[in-house]
């Protein structure tokens, strides 16, 4: 489980089939097994030396999610799993990846930079709901038929790998756990089936 808020912007070192290598920071202690969410999407470590991780790949990650696209050079964003007792200062984020989502536009608003972001079918959003973009905690508005928008404010823009991606870039896109749940489990209200099964015919 984590939170959206990123630990760090770090680069790919090398990539290979089922495997990533990423720089981590310094002081970063990983074990094999631990979970670290790469731009969002959740992936555990298989092995790791000071300032270096080593990260498996299923190919069902590699098909749903950006990682696809990554080479040498590329710069993710990096959280670590939630510690137990640790503040949740984002929302609820399990780094299982729903799809990918185009960035069409960025623009800077006061204090702030606007993006909107491609709706695409089947999207789970709420006005002032939450979504994870590239691991990024963020909050839902301006929901249209084809898009939405969320304001990034200075210290994100400026500490994540948002501000380097161009529009027409995909992000990965995870909606709020809250919401799937919800969506699952509400009641398509009262139909002929439901009629039917209660002796109405």
């Amino acid at each position: 489980m984590f939170t959206g808020i990123i630990e760090a912007v770090e680069k790919i070192k090398a990539v290979s089939a089922g495997k990533l290598q990423v720089t981590v920071p310094a002081d970063w202690k990983l074990v094999s097994g631990e979970s670290v969410a790469v731009n969002g999407a959740c992936l555990t470590v298989t092995g790791f030396k000071p300032g270096l991780a080593v990260f498996a790949v299923s190919p069902e990650t590699v098909s749903k999610t950006t990682l696809r696209l990554l080479k040498a050079g590329s710069r993710v964003n990096l959280e670590r799993a939630l510690a137990v007792g640790a503040r949740l200062g984002g929302h609820f984020v399990t780094g299982h990846v729903d799809g990918t989502a185009r960035l069409i536009s960025s623009r800077s608003d006061g204090n702030s930079v606007v993006i909107e972001v491609e709706k695409t079918t089947g999207a789970l959003l709420a006005e002032k709901g939450s979504v994870a973009l590239d691991g990024i905690s963020l909050t839902v508005y301006g929901i249209s038929g084809t898009s939405f928008k969320a304001a990034v404010i200075p210290h994100t823009w400026e500490n994540t790998a948002l501000k380097n991606l161009k529009p027409g870039g995909l992000m990965n896109i995870e909606y709020d756990i809250l919401g799937k749940y919800a969506a699952k489990n509400s009641s398509p209200g009262i139909t002929r089936d439901f009629l039917k099964e209660n002796g109405f015919f």
